[in-house]
């Protein structure tokens, strides 16, 4: 099954290994110090409490602004929505969270 356009063009965005490493993030060599700290906020943020504590709250303020910070929440709560709706109503995958094997 071919990989849908929009998928594919992450490739171009993020290299392969970086995908590969997404599930440990936190102690990858792969990941910069700003993006850790965005993806710890985006995992906080999915969790059912959805409470960052002060020190996230901190990480994340010396890499980004407020209006940064609400832009990238605002992102991450419709992220959420969206995969709460799609799932609720039966809305099928779209193959962009899918990456085929490559041997």
């Amino acid at each position: 099954m071919p990989i849908p356009v929009a998928h594919r063009n992450v490739h171009h965005y993020v290299p392969e290994a970086k995908l590969d490493a997404m599930q440990d993030f936190e102690h990858s060599p792969l990941f910069s110090e700003r993006e850790r700290a965005a993806l710890a906020y985006a995992e906080v943020m999915t969790r059912a409490s959805g409470k960052a504590d002060e020190t996230l709250m901190a990480k994340l303020k010396r890499h980004f602004d407020e209006d940064a910070i609400i832009e990238l929440t605002a992102l991450i709560a419709f992220q959420n929505l969206s995969s709460k709706f799609n799932a609720t109503l039966g809305v099928p995958p779209q193959g962009f969270c899918r990456r085929e094997t490559r041997v």
